[in-house]
């Protein structure tokens, strides 16, 4: 009865390496409504659609507009995907500066400053060496938590093998990482929490339990995409569709199935990712509409529009 589970987390490790090259280097992005294949981008967002809108949202008195936020994304293939998404929000909703530089493949260790050559992430991309040079207001973190050892920073600590070594270390590198951006800039950390995995609920809501803590100790957020991804009164359990909701109702092209009020949030072929269109071995932003995804960008948007 394992062997589909089995087969599973093979898969799931091929999906998570395919999604991104780590030898892909970040490059500039393309206009909000075209897809394209950046891996960072920075610019100050065109003025918001509706004024109205632009008006509730920005506001911080009846006089003063609230300042439009920096924000700086880093992360994993998950991030690598959700990257335009986001960024088209945080313009959209915030006017924000929004610069986002995800590896896909990547844990928490590969954005230390001093893991070398062990690290997938270049040197000038680590987390520390950005908020130095762009002193963002906020930087949001989204990573599933690697646990097959993909990334040689992990010192082939993985979850199957000795979950108590995995949690332990996960846990020293999100305080090591916290305190190098802390002493890089006067930034806040937004830490995104993941949605339900099939094969290991408990590893995700463990995961999840320590972005918590590790905000509580350092002062920082949590966004809780993650229950965007998951049904009413189940957090950890995986789902492949979802009620649509108002936001989808309202923007009929992410409600994927109208006729039975569901949506899509996985491709039948890959339940670890949300983008809609097939993975590729080249790392790019999602180039299509993905309610998953979108869900992601809407709460990490929320989030910091309610904390600037």
């Amino acid at each position: 009865m394992r062997k589909p589970w089995i087969v599973g987390v093979l898969l799931s490790a091929v999906l998570l390496g395919a999604c991104g090259d780590p030898a892909s280097g970040p490059e500039a992005a393309p206009p909000p409504e075209v897809p394209g294949a950046s891996v960072t981008t920075q610019q100050r967002a065109p003025a918001s659609p509706s004024a109205t809108d632009s008006a509730t949202e920005r506001r911080t008195s009846p006089s003063a507009p609230a300042k439009a936020p920096s924000v700086l994304y880093l992360g994993d293939s998950l991030a690598m995907e959700a990257q335009k998404a986001l960024g088209q929000e945080l313009r959209r909703q915030l006017r924000a500066v929004y610069t986002s530089a995800p590896y896909s493949g990547t844990t928490l260790c590969d954005y230390l400053e001093g893991t070398g050559e062990q690290s997938l992430v270049p040197v000038a991309d680590k987390a520390a060496t950005l908020v130095r040079r762009l002193r963002p207001d906020f930087v949001v973190l989204q990573f599933w938590g690697n646990a097959w050892g993909y990334t040689p920073c992990m010192d082939r600590i993985t979850h199957d093998a000795s979950p108590e070594r995995y949690f332990a270390r996960y846990a020293a590198d999100m305080k090591r990482l916290s305190d190098q951006i802390a002493g890089a800039s006067d930034t806040r950390i937004v830490w995104v929490l993941q949605g339900p995995d099939p094969i290991t609920p408990d590893r995700v809501r463990r995961v999840n339990a320590l972005y918590e803590e590790r905000a509580a100790a350092s002062g920082d957020l949590v966004a809780d995409a993650g229950r965007a991804l998951s049904a009413a009164g189940a957090r950890y359990s995986w789902v492949q569709y979802l009620p649509c909701t108002a936001y989808e109702h309202a923007h009929t092209e992410y409600c994927t199935q109208p006729g039975r009020d569901r949506t899509s949030l996985h491709r039948d072929d890959d339940y670890l990712h949300f983008c809609l269109a097939p993975t590729t071995s080249t790392p790019k932003p999602c180039p299509v509409r993905s309610p998953g995804i979108q869900r992601i960008a809407l709460e990490i948007t929320r989030v910091i529009r309610q904390n600037r």
